[in-house]
């Protein structure tokens, strides 16, 4: 794949996103997001107890910083997002794809635990010297796992 944004300057930026969002530094966050980004989140179900918490669908990088500022401020301290097994999908013309797995701990009485784990799509460019997020998606896991020839055979029928 001949891309001229390479993955450990992607690696740098998403872990670098991340970081100043669970400190709620907006004004940092702001230069991580082009002008058009798009914005969308929920869960995997589209359906959990607590989709009106996560779902959004957003265009602009206005829109998109107030709502994840907004998220944040509504959302405890410390919290830490984690971005594993990040990879390169593709480009589109100036935009390289991005996949990887996100997990989201908190600390309760003392002992960090699990809040939250799924899968974000990104896109991102260069600006100038910067990177940029062009689009962001984030499918959170709800439903409850079960084996996965179960979960295979789900897709075959949801497909056929």
């Amino acid at each position: 794949m001949s891309n001229q944004i390479t993955l450990p300057e992607i690696q740098e930026f998403i872990a670098s996103f991340w970081y100043h969002y669970d400190q709620g530094q907006f004004d940092v966050l702001g230069s991580y997001i082009a002008e058009e980004m798009t914005y969308l989140s929920r869960s995997d179900s589209g359906n959990c107890p607590f989709e009106e918490l996560l779902a959004a669908e957003l265009s602009g990088g206005a829109a998109t910083l107030a709502w994840l500022s907004k998220h944040r401020d509504e959302n405890p301290y410390p919290l830490r997002h984690h971005a594993t097994n990040i990879f390169r999908t593709g480009t589109d013309g100036q935009v390289t794809n991005v996949r990887f797995y996100l997990y989201v701990n908190q600390v309760t009485n003392n002992v960090p635990f699990d809040v939250s784990s799924g899968v974000v799509d990104v896109g991102i460019r260069r600006a100038g010297d910067n990177l940029v997020l062009t689009s962001m998606t984030v499918v959170l896991d709800a439903e409850d796992s079960i084996p996965f020839a179960e979960h295979r055979a789900k897709l075959a029928a949801a497909n056929a």
